[in-house]
């Protein structure tokens, strides 16, 4: 069981939107296992994360920036900000390296949304949006933070949360559309986990028994 002040990583959002079995195995369990997927994000996000402080014009680009929320207790590093220069004050714009493209759910947005709401907490500026770079397409999705999105991403670190208390994983529920792309398949075993044990158990011993032959 985690403690109640444990601070919940930006990424078990990400991981949590997509599946909660999933953000538990791999930020309560501690299980991981790497497929080719995993692979290519790992190696795209081997260059954000080394720390860099660099100006092109009027934008302050900020590599591996760490990140906390206290309000939500969530930590985190950024692949990407940039400070944009304003009449007043910069405006922070999170950027975060995702592998392939633009996903049907809303996963990657909630990750990116955790960070502008860690930026607004830590700079005291609105950060009204950000960005996501696709590795496929090599093009920036613009994300806007509005209010569906903030709620979206607020009610994942409530729930997240939530569950790092208890330490409880969730079943599995298989879904062909996510399960088959998923690195902890094979761990998750999400068909057979769906399965009712006693059902599976009752099963043998009627094999056993001979009930089989007898029913056929």
């Amino acid at each position: 069981m985690q403690e109640l002040d444990d601070p919940i990583p930006l990424s078990a959002l990400q991981h949590a939107v997509y599946c909660l079995r999933q953000a538990a195995l791999i930020h309560i369990e501690r299980l991981w296992a790497e497929n080719r997927f995993t692979a290519e994000g790992r190696v795209l996000h081997e260059v954000p994360h080394e720390p860099a402080n660099r100006k092109r014009g009027q934008v302050r680009r900020v590599m591996a920036l760490p990140l906390v929320c206290r309000r939500l207790n969530l930590v985190g590093v950024a692949d990407l900000v940039e400070f944009h220069a304003g009449p007043n004050a910069e405006t922070a714009y999170p950027v975060e390296y995702k592998r392939g493209k633009a996903k049907s759910h809303r996963a990657d947005e909630v990750q990116l949304c955790a960070q502008g709401l860690c930026l607004e907490e830590m700079t005291g500026k609105p950060v009204p949006e950000g960005a996501l770079f696709y590795a496929t397409t090599k093009r920036r999705v613009v994300v806007l933070f509005d209010t569906e999105l903030r709620r979206l991403t607020e009610e994942a670190a409530s729930q997240f949360g939530a569950l790092f208390v208890t330490g409880c994983t969730p079943p599995a529920v298989y879904r062909a559309d996510r399960c088959r792309a998923c690195s902890l398949l094979e761990l998750c075993r999400p068909k057979a986990s769906a399965k009712s044990a006693l059902g599976f158990r009752a099963r043998e011993i009627d094999a056993a028994l001979g009930r089989d032959e007898v029913a056929s």
